[in-house]
C-alpha cells in the first residue's frame, strides 16, 4: 500500500492554513471550514496503525496543531513548562531526570516514560492497570493535583484556553482540525489534538527492525544478545514482548494481542518485609491485594537506550546496571530507610531467579538493547519544537 509521506501531508495542511489566514472572496459566503480529510499512516509493512478513537479522527492539520501544543509552555499554569518539558524528543520522548518535574517544581514520584509508540499501549501508567486512551491519559497531566504537573484547575483552565485564543495563530489551526465547529477552541480539542500528534510518534526504524527486513546486519555481539534476549537463559522476552518489546497489551487498529504485564523485580524489601517505599508501591495501590506490592508494568525497550535513568522511580543510572539488577536476582540497600536485601522480597516474580548470565551475557544484552534505537525517528522535523527556528 503506497502512503503519503508524514512531511508532505502536514505541509499540505499548513498551506490550507494559510490559504485560511490570508481570507479571499466574501467571508459572509465562505461558510464554515471543510471538514479535513482522513489521515493516511505511513507505516513500515507489517505494522498496523494504532487504534484510533472514533471520536477523535486523525488529520494532518488536527496533527500539527498538537505538535504545537506540545511544545507550548502557555498550557501550564505558569507559562513555564510544556509537555515537551517531559517529554523530550532528543531522549525519546522521556526527560533524563529520575522522577519528573511539574510546572510548580513539584517532583512526580515516577520517571517520566517515553512516549514512543504510546500509541499501541493498552495501560499507559506504571502501576494502573486500567486501559486508557491517550485523551483519558492527558487528564492526569493537565489537571492533576496530586502531584501537580501542568497544574490546570477551575480557577485557571478558562485563562489558559484564552491565551490559545488571543495568539492569532491559532485560531485559523483549530478551525482547520476541526472542521465544522462554531468555536473549536476549548480544552476537549486541545487534549485531542494533542493524542493525534502523540498517535505519529512510532519508532520502527531501528537496527534491529532492519535486521528483521534484511536491510542490515546486527554485530555478533547484538546477535548473541538478541538470542539471549528471546531464550531462556535471560528470559527478557517472558516480560519484555510483542512489538513494542513491552509489558502492556499490544494494541493496533487489527486488533489486541497480550495482556499487560507488571512485575516485582526485587528493588526493595524495606524492613524484610517485602514494602516498597510509600508513594511507589505499584499495582498494590489499585488493587489492595499484598501480592502486588512492588509490581509495575515492564516499559517497552524501543528506544531505550536514549530514556535513562531507569525504572519505575529512576534508581538506575545505566543499562549495564539494569541487566545487572536482574542477573543478580534483586538489589541490596543498606543503612537507610529503604535497607533491606530485594532478592529475598516475598513478592518477587520467581523468574528473576532463573536468569542465568555471566558478564559477556549481560555486555551483549546491552548491545542488542542499544540496537532497538530508531536514530531517524529523533530528527524527523515534523516531531520538533515549532517554536524553535
Amino acid at each position: 500500500m503506497t502512503h503519503t509521506p508524514l512531511r508532505a501531508r502536514v505541509a499540505a495542511a499548513l498551506a490550507l492554513l494559510s490559504l485560511a489566514a490570508c481570507g479571499g472572496g466574501d467571508s459572509a459566503d465562505a461558510g464554515p471550514p471543510p471538514v479535513p480529510p482522513a489521515w493516511a499512516w505511513s507505516l513500515p509493512a507489517g505494522l498496523a496503525p494504532p487504534l484510533v478513537p472514533a471520536d477523535n479522527p486523525m488529520n494532518a492539520a488536527k496533527v500539527e496543531l498538537g505538535r504545537h501544543l506540545f511544545y507550548d509552555v502557555r498550557l501550564s499554569v505558569n507559562n513555564t513548562l510544556s509537555c515537551a518539558g517531559c517529554h523530550a524528543v532528543n531522549l525519546a520522548f522521556a526527560d533524563g531526570r529520575a522522577v519528573a518535574r511539574g510546572a510548580t517544581g513539584q517532583n512526580h514520584p515516577r520517571n517520566a516514560p517515553s512516549l514512543v509508540n504510546a500509541a499501541y499501549q493498552a495501560t499507559l501508567d506504571w502501576s494502573n492497570p486500567t486501559p486508557r486512551t491517550l485523551e483519558q491519559q492527558m487528564h492526569t497531566p493537565l489537571f492533576g493535583e496530586q502531584p501537580v504537573e501542568m497544574g490546570v484547575n477551575d480557577t485557571n483552565r478558562d485563562a489558559i484556553v484564552q491565551r490559545l485564543k488571543d495568539d492569532a495563530r491559532y485560531p485559523p489551526r483549530f478551525a482547520q482540525a476541526f472542521g465544522g465547529e462554531a468555536m473549536p477552541i476549548h480544552w476537549d480539542n486541545v487534549i485531542k489534538a494533542i493524542a493525534a500528534f502523540q498517535r505519529t510518534l512510532v519508532a520502527a526504524g531501528s537496527r534491529y527492525d532492519q535486521a528483521l527486513a534484511g536491510t542490515a546486519t546486527l554485530t555478533e555481539s547484538e546477535q548473541r544478545g538478541q538470542r539471549l534476549f528471546f531464550g531462556e537463559r535471560a528470559l527478557c522476552a517472558q516480560c519484555h514482548s510483542g512489538p513494542n518489546l513491552g509489558g502492556g497489551a499490544f494494541v493496533s487498529a487489527q486488533g489486541r494481542v497480550g495482556e499487560p504485564g507488571f512485575y516485582n523485580i526485587g528493588l526493595f524489601n524495606i524492613g524484610g518485609t517485602g514494602a516498597y517505599p510509600t508513594n511507589n508501591r505499584g499495582l498494590l495501590e489499585f488493587t489492595g491485594r499484598p501480592e502486588d506490592m512492588g509490581r509495575f508494568r515492564a516499559p517497552s525497550l524501543r528506544n531505550v537506550a536514549l530514556t535513562a535513568p531507569y525504572l519505575h522511580d529512576g534508581s538506575i543510572a545505566t543499562l549495564e546496571a539494569v541487566v545487572a539488577l536482574h542477573a543478580a536476582g534483586g538489589r541490596v540497600l543498606g543503612n537507610g530507610p529503604y535497607e533491606g536485601d530485594g532478592r529475598a522480597n516475598p513478592y518477587k516474580d520467581p523468574r528473576i531467579d532463573q536468569i542465568d548470565i555471566d558478564a559477556q551475557d549481560q555486555a551483549d544484552l546491552v548491545a542488542f538493547l542499544r540496537a532497538l534505537t530508531d536514530d531517524r525517528m529523533l530528527a524527523r522535523p515534523e516531531f520538533a519544537d515549532p517554536f524553535v527556528p
